[in-house]
């Protein structure tokens, strides 16, 4: 039987809520956030090719930016004192988008589903921003994910030790997780999209000199970045550092600059006091099953 092609109306988006529901950021709020006195904790920039990981307090901003130009980074989130609770690129991009921004939030993984930052700015965003461009192409990419040593071995047989799932492996090391808490990413300044035959693509990053994205912790966090060693993805191909094919003869290394990552306190405590730090939905079904806790039914 054929299938079903389209019909007058174009779809709805699948995941909708009520107004007030926690999927909707409170956009008056977080103006103020944007807007409140603020107070440096932490500073520090990124060499290329390399990761790092770092502890956010809930209620604190964090701002990734680019100090010397475009570069793409891949960005890991965990709840601090549980790591079981990390972020969920896949729900996230079905909740808002494939490509985020300014007052979207990045979801965490079940059992727990709740906001884990809200993205409360963004300089390549909003209708003087990136946008659209005449592939499709957006910004701030949830489509992908981190690139690593295994699929580059695969296609180009090469080992390469530097890749965003190896940096940011070496990141969280120092926390106690491993390679196996790397988990998909949002890739900051990195435009992708999906071609007319549904192919991912990948375009060279947008972001000028001190671009930024900025993120309010909705929990208390352990954050990773790796500075991809693709840079900002002008020349793209597998392997150490070569050239993409039928590009310009130019290294990757010489597309790769540093990020900066800056942790803010908001100094004047008014702001916060309407902010409630998010729960996890209320369900207790326990999936339909019935265990029981032990022996039933026998005299004892």
């Amino acid at each position: 039987m054929a299938a079903f092609k389209g019909s007058k109306h174009p779809p709805e988006p699948a995941y909708q809520a009520t107004p007030g529901s926690i999927l909707h950021a409170d956009r008056e709020f977080y103006t103020s956030i944007i807007n409140a006195e603020r107070t440096s904790i932490e500073s520090f920039v990124l060499p290329i090719r390399s990761g790092r990981a770092w502890k956010v307090p809930e209620g604190h901003i964090v701002r990734i930016s680019t100090p010397e130009g475009p570069q793409v980074g891949d960005v890991n989130f965990w709840n601090l004192h549980n790591p079981r609770e990390r972020f969920w690129a896949s729900r996230t991009k079905q909740l808002h988008a494939s490509h985020v921004s300014t007052f979207d939030r990045l979801w965490s993984c079940l059992p727990y589903l709740r906001p884990m930052v809200t993205i409360i700015a963004d300089s390549l965003g909003g209708k003087d921003g990136y946008g659209v461009d005449e592939w499709g192409g957006r910004c701030h990419d949830l489509l992908g994910t981190r690139c690593d040593p295994y699929v580059n071995y695969m296609l180009s047989g090469d080992s390469y030790d530097y890749h965003c799932h190896s940096n940011l492996t070496r990141a969280i090391l120092p926390y106690g997780l491993t390679e196996f808490d790397v988990h998909d990413v949002i890739n900051i300044f990195q435009v992708t999209g999906l071609d007319k035959d549904g192919k991912y693509f990948m375009e060279a990053s947008p972001a000028r000199k001190d671009d930024y994205i900025e993120f309010f912790a909705e929990q208390p966090l352990l954050m990773a970045l790796s500075t991809c060693p693709g840079g900002d993805l002008s020349t793209w191909g597998w392997g150490e550092g070569g050239e993409g094919e039928g590009q310009e003869k130019k290294s990757m290394l010489d597309c790769c600059r540093p990020l900066k990552v800056e942790v803010f306190k908001i100094t004047d405590s008014k702001e916060l006091e309407r902010w409630v730090a998010p729960q996890s939905p209320a369900y207790r079904g326990a999936h339909g099953m019935k265990v029981p806790t032990g022996e039933t039914g026998r005299d004892t």
